[in-house]
């Protein structure tokens, strides 16, 4: 196990350190940031073009950008913001805590109507139960998320007023965003417990569990839920990091100032040392989720071993 967890570690920190140096040049393959702003800020004058871009390190080769900036991010310094020149990191870092709210809130949601969902219609097969539960991911995995979320602010604060339609501070801002990021997620989980949760009560040790008199709620949670949670177990795990790192479209339209919202404002207005923190922050969550993931195998599952 030691040693899983050393390579694993290892391909992490080579992963971020990968993902740092494909987005920071991506970055600067838009342009040279002194273009933008020199056109779109007066006070940026063209006389001061040598001395702006040196003081940003702009006036030196790609690498060594990109080495200069490496060395000062595992001190937390990842620059300052080019719109506002706010240090990268305090803005970057004051928005994780806002998008992890949502992110819980969507995974709450998912968890609790899927997972539930997904055994009810394995073990209720072909019953009415079934059929409401498939309708219900079948719905989930087939309405755009910006679609759904225009009708739920139309219907539940337009016409209803029941819900507030933007922004977050009390507990009825997070009921909508976290239906429109829960629900797509929610059949998920619903559809992957079904479908292992019928695989496993299918199998010759349920049966001859069955042919010994064992109780069928027995069953089901002790033998079928315990050998199916695998795989609603990995897509949790990556539904979390997938949360935090793709809810954009859901923090754009509910005005939930996110880190997704922080990227693409920094993708849109060429501030790439805000763009380059935001994608590490993301890859660390990633990296952190399937390490997570692998971790949880050994524990869950005692016949995975690793050496």
């Amino acid at each position: 196990m030691r040693q899983f967890l050393a390579r694993r570690l290892f391909y992490s920190l080579w992963t971020i350190l990968l993902s740092s140096m494909i987005v920071f040049a991506l970055s600067r393959m838009s342009g040279d940031p002194r273009l933008l702003y020199l056109t779109e800020y007066s006070h940026l004058e063209p006389e001061r073009w040598e001395a702006w871009g040196k003081a940003m390190g702009l006036d030196k080769p790609l690498p060594v950008q990109y080495l200069i900036w490496l060395g000062k991010a595992v001190t937390g310094d990842w620059g300052v913001s080019i719109v506002n020149g706010r240090p990268a990191f305090e803005a970057v870092m004051e928005r994780v805590p806002v998008t992890m709210q949502m992110t819980a809130g969507g995974f709450v949601f998912a968890a609790i109507f899927g997972i539930p969902l997904g055994i009810v219609s394995a073990v209720y097969r072909g019953t009415l139960w079934d059929y409401i539960g498939r309708t219900f991911a079948i719905l989930g995995q087939s309405l755009p998320a910006f679609w759904l979320a225009i009708v739920f602010i139309v219907i539940f604060s337009v016409q209803l007023g029941w819900l507030p339609t933007s922004g977050r501070g009390t507990i009825q801002h997070f009921i909508m965003p976290s239906v429109i990021l829960g629900w797509l997620a929610a059949a998920g989980f619903l559809r992957l417990t079904r479908s292992a949760m019928l695989d496993v009560m299918d199998s010759e040790f349920v049966k001859f569990a069955r042919a010994k008199g064992v109780g069928k709620m027995t069953i089901v949670w002790k033998h079928a839920l315990r050998n199916a949670i695998i795989a609603p177990l990995t897509f949790g795990g990556l539904l979390m990091a997938g949360f935090a790192t793709g809810s954009v479209i859901t923090e754009t339209i509910f005005a939930w100032p996110g880190i997704g919202v922080l990227a693409l404002n920094a993708v849109f207005n060429n501030d790439f040392p805000i763009l380059v923190g935001a994608v590490l922050v993301f890859a660390v969550i990633y990296v952190l989720a399937a390490f997570l993931i692998d971790v949880l195998y050994a524990v869950v599952d005692p016949r995975i071993r690793y050496s």
